[in-house]
């Protein structure tokens, strides 16, 4: 497992333009790169079953009002997926949104021999840990068949591939987030994922339906650098935003005192 943990974090590290480069590729990691595809739509039609075996459509948890993080996983992987979930979960912790209220949280095991069982497992296992049992409404643990899996992974650019001596999934790791059509609209890389960030990347993908006044005005101080791969501060939108808000304190206190000039004349008269 360990060789195969440290190809999957190889991916992550060196995968998209830099690993072309150095033309460096583990036996374990062919065709396991995460190739980006935002601004794209995901096939919402396709079906899966969810952790209690109902036949469901991955359009339902996208209802045009929350956004969605999305991750792909399996839920007998020995330890890589563990990291990614449990990453994602203490800095979730860290946020105030709720899963079922804010957005919603979409798991997906790429391995098809799994089940619903499993699945149900799966997630009252992650509830307890996420210490929030109002996210049950929330957060969908699904499984489906080989197609419908490789077509929904193809479609975001995550490339797993099964290796039979290990008996298990080799994969990188990275958390997906969906606007509420269902567009995607940033990845976050590794296995541990800080509150900021992950706040910053769902109002991002809320295009305006969560978060407050101030997360919006942030969202045009924070940029996201693919090169640190998070989102970083942005020198010259803080500088635009003091500029507006510049102008808006001085006209504000120019209508201040015409104002005052105005009861001053009609004082005098």
């Amino acid at each position: 497992m360990l060789p195969l943990l440290a190809a999957s974090i190889a991916a992550v590290c060196l995968g998209g333009p830099a690993a072309a480069q150095l033309n460096i590729q583990p036996k374990e990691m062919k065709g396991v790169q995460i190739v980006e595809h935002l601004g794209d739509t995901l096939p919402l039609d396709l079906r899966f079953r969810d952790e209690t075996g109902a036949d469901v459509s991955l359009k339902q948890y996208f209802d045009g009002e929350r956004p969605v993080l999305l991750n792909l996983v399996y839920y007998n992987c020995p330890m890589l997926c563990n990291l990614v979930l449990n990453g994602a979960i203490e800095g979730l912790q860290g946020v105030e949104f709720t899963p079922g209220d804010e957005f919603q949280i979409v798991t997906i095991s790429i391995d098809h021999r799994e089940g619903p069982e499993l699945a149900a497992a799966k997630k009252k296992t992650y509830l307890e840990q996420y210490g929030r049992p109002e996210a049950a409404e929330g957060w969908h643990f699904l499984t489906g068949e080989r197609d419908t899996i490789r077509a929904l992974a193809d479609a975001i650019g995550f490339g797993f591939q099964y290796d039979p001596d290990r008996m298990e999934y080799a994969h990188g790791a990275a958390i997906f987030f969906v606007s509420p059509k269902g567009v995607l609209t940033r990845y976050l890389y590794g296995i541990q994922y800080e509150p900021k960030q992950l706040r910053l990347a769902l109002v991002e993908a809320g295009e305006g339906t969560i978060g407050s006044a101030v997360d919006q005005l942030l969202l045009r101080c924070y940029m996201y650098n693919p090169d640190s791969r998070e989102y970083a501060f942005y020198i010259w939108g803080a500088m635009r935003l003091g500029g507006l808000l510049t102008i808006v304190l001085i006209a504000g206190m120019l209508i201040i005192l015409w104002r005052r000039e105005r009861r001053q004349n009609y004082g005098a008269v």
